[in-house]
């Protein structure tokens, strides 16, 4: 990843597309505590799925603009052929609209879906060969903005965000939120198998956070937002307990699939901004709504 500003500045404003999802809310909020001017428009104002709903959009752009793309449609809304067009359609609009008017900088949320399931570790430069229509979307947004921006003057900044937890989260799959929820009201947390994967969960505070920093130094490439350490299922669904502050039952449940690790190098990361302290397990899962690790 390349820092077009070594000395970070906040941009003069900054357009949030997907700004009511989980990640858009908490984001709002964190520029918003850093003094950066907001746009937020609302999906009844600026459909992205269709090539006139883009009209207001147009409109309001400046070509100092920062634009942060998180909107899609998340694979707990469908993970069939349709949502998987309805997102290309959503990404081909806004490539139409960069390409008659580039802003300075657009900064778009992808996935750690788009790498191969056998990459291990997982680094930027890993083989990207998704095993989903989710992961596959993603992949194809991202080649189709680095296809505009190669002639742009804009910069273009791709974060490979890995499974992100925190509290808002509506999603409930399998991982933190949902094994909090459970413990929070006394229920048992069911794993898959014994909870033996490691994965690595990343803070949704944490992601803003990195967001923001992208924002400052106008950051152009590829970059993994993931921690660098791994947890399994079994430790994550220990430490909602924890959090929760009342017994539960962790149980097992006979595995229909292998066990599959997955870990991250972060080091391109940390080279981009040495300075950053991740938020630990303990820490986002006894995070409130308005209250979050610093």
């Amino acid at each position: 990843m390349q820092l077009s500003r070594p000395s970070p500045n906040l941009p003069s404003r900054v357009i949030i597309l997907g700004s009511a999802g989980f990640i858009g809310r908490h984001l709002i909020r964190h520029l918003r505590e850093l003094g950066v001017p907001i746009l937020a428009p609302p999906r009844a104002e600026v459909d992205l799925e269709s090539a006139q709903g883009l009209g207001p959009l147009r409109s309001l752009l400046r070509r100092e603009d920062a634009i942060v793309v998180l909107a899609a449609l998340t694979p707990d809304r469908g993970r069939d052929v349709r949502t998987f067009m309805a997102n290309l359609r959503m990404g081909e609009n806004l490539c139409s609209l960069f390409a008659d008017f580039a802003p300075a900088h657009v900064v778009y949320v992808s996935s750690d879906a788009v790498y191969d399931d056998g990459a291990n570790p997982v680094r930027e430069d890993s083989s990207c060969n998704p095993s989903s229509l989710h992961g596959l979307m993603h992949l194809a947004r991202e080649r189709m903005l680095a296809h505009v921006f190669e002639k742009s003057p804009g910069s273009l900044a791709l974060l490979r965000p890995t499974l992100i937890y925190g509290p808002g989260d509506t999603h409930n799959g399998y991982g933190p939120n949902r094994f909090l929820r459970a413990a929070l009201k006394g229920e048992r947390i069911a794993l898959f198998g014994e909870g033996e994967e490691l994965r690595d969960h990343i803070f949704v505070g944490d992601v803003c956070r990195l967001i923001a920093l992208a924002l400052r130094h106008r950051a152009a490439g590829t970059l993994n937002l993931a921690t660098g350490h791994s947890h399994s299922f079994r430790d994550v669904a220990a430490t909602a307990v924890r959090a929760a502050g009342r017994p539960v039952a962790i149980e097992g449940a006979p595995r229909r699939s292998p066990v599959t690790h997955r870990h991250f190098d972060v080091t391109q990361l940390i080279k981009s901004f040495p300075n950053f302290r991740f938020t630990t397990l303990d820490e986002g899962l006894a995070a409130k709504e308005d209250e979050f690790p610093k």
